[in-house]
């Protein structure tokens, strides 16, 4: 059985999101802090991956509205090149358009919590659900990029991007 983890990159958190193979559903899994370098967040990748026998990693590509890829596609193809370098030869990569997943998961999550007496929220209110949408959003990218495998699917495969080997 293939697992696979899902991977929502964004500049200060990792969300992470896990599934055991094609027609089983993405879940939240965890939400990894960024690292000062790229070997910090490899480390904690490898440990995931070590503990939960995974064998592909779905990384969600932010591709704009038209389809084009902007400078934040351009740093996720570089860090994914310098995770891949790390990483056992077992382990595949692909990258997976991410249009809209935060809208999904922000939808999926509800709002955010208000602070105490109705008050806005504290700052570790809002941590807490930014970290809490960035796993949600994992699961959704990892969803899709299952959905798209699906045999018979409606959807097309278009959107994922296999990468390849060392």
């Amino acid at each position: 059985m293939s697992r696979l983890l899902g991977i929502d990159l964004g500049e200060r958190r990792i969300g992470v999101a896990i599934a055991d193979g094609p027609g089983v559903g993405a879940r939240p899994l965890t939400t990894l802090r960024r690292g000062r370098h790229v070997g910090v967040d490899a480390d904690a990748l490898v440990a995931l991956i070590t503990t939960h026998g995974i064998t592909e990693l779905v990384v969600g590509l932010p591709i704009d509205a038209a389809g084009h890829e902007g400078p934040q596609a351009a740093l996720t193809r570089s860090w994914v090149d310098e995770i891949r370098a790390r990483l056992s030869d077992d382990v595949a990569i692909t990258l997976h358009d991410e249009r809209l997943s935060s809208h999904v998961a922000e939808g999926r999550v509800g709002p955010m919590k208000r602070g105490r007496s109705g008050g806005p929220p504290s700052r570790q209110q809002r941590d807490d659900y930014r970290a809490r949408i960035d796993r949600e959003a994992a699961a959704v990218i990892l969803q899709d990029a299952l959905d798209t495998r699906q045999p018979g699917s409606r959807r097309s495969p278009q959107p994922s991007t296999p990468e390849t080997p060392r």
